[in-house]
């Protein structure tokens, strides 16, 4: 086993090494991700420096961040070292960062292709462990003019009410619309009662002259589209 009482805490080692002083006088591009995560712990233990404690971490989670921002509070907190603070700290960054990457993502304005979809709602789905429930506002030329969360639940799955789908969709002045949700097995396989809900609401809209123009299924990197298994 390595011997930690002969590793230096981070304040005794050379200044170009510490991950705060690297930030300050190189930029954030010369840091590695566990020197990263590292400032967002802020300190280690007399027999752990916050590098190393990031170190572990990241092995654990196979030195990939998305399974890290997957993580729970408690999931995290379980490492010595960590507790619930430094844990709420780690996926509040990670949260940070997806939603800049949704910032940018606001750019595709409108649906031409599931593509269009998947790529402007993946990071809405992206980490989650739970099922949701989310619709695309469209005008009649699909550009898109809002979203929606209509609901989320466990693992197992959620309920989408189709009255509250419609509603929200007639006080936003919608034409058309996209449904979407996500499957956290990653099973892309449509469930019966996902094509019952689907059916239903592609009538529904039908009557009302508010047309569901795809179903979307998020399962963690892939994406399931009725449209394009032309079922709607």
């Amino acid at each position: 086993m390595e011997n930690y009482d002969q590793k230096l805490g981070i304040k005794l080692w050379a200044e170009e090494d510490r991950p705060r002083e690297k930030l300050l006088h190189h930029g954030r591009r010369h840091l590695t991700d566990a020197e990263l995560i590292a400032i967002l712990i802020g300190s280690g233990s007399k027999n752990e420096t916050a590098v190393d404690l990031s170190k572990r971490i990241l092995s654990f989670y196979e030195n990939n961040l998305t399974k890290i921002g997957q993580a729970s509070i408690q999931d995290l907190s379980r490492f010595k070292g960590i507790g619930e603070a430094k844990a709420i700290t780690i996926i509040a960054a990670l949260e940070l960062g997806l939603r800049r990457k949704e910032v940018q993502e606001e750019q595709i304005v409108q649906v031409t292709a599931s593509s269009d979809v998947h790529r402007y709602l993946y990071n809405t789905f992206a980490d989650l462990n739970h099922e949701e429930f989310w619709i695309l506002l469209l005008n009649r030329s699909n550009h898109i003019i809002g979203r929606h969360l209509i609901s989320k639940g466990g693992q197992a799955g959620t309920v989408a009410d189709p009255k509250i789908i419609f509603k929200v969709a007639l006080e936003r002045n919608a034409a058309n619309i996209v449904l979407a949700h996500n499957h956290p097995s990653g099973n892309l396989k449509p469930s019966e009662s996902d094509n019952k809900l689907t059916r239903d609401l592609v009538a529904s809209g039908i009557l009302l002259g508010l047309y569901v123009v795809d179903h979307i299924i998020f399962a963690r990197s892939s994406y399931y589209s009725y449209k394009d298994e032309d079922l709607i």
